[in-house]
């Protein structure tokens, strides 16, 4: 299952460089994980200075 940011975001982009397949980007009010890219490496989540990026 894919990983998803969670409202605690607080747009850092901490998550998005970390991103080996590009699957982050900025959204209108956080970061958004495009499902269909995620490998599920947890890149993301081991990153996050408020833990909002998690496994669905």
């Amino acid at each position: 299952m894919s990983y998803v940011i969670s409202d605690e975001c607080i747009s850092c982009g901490a998550c998005e460089s970390e991103c080996p397949t590009g699957a982050i980007s900025e959204g209108s009010d956080k970061y958004v994980i495009d499902p269909g890219k995620c490998t599920e490496c947890g890149a993301c989540g081991d990153v996050c200075p408020v833990g909002a990026a998690k496994q669905a």
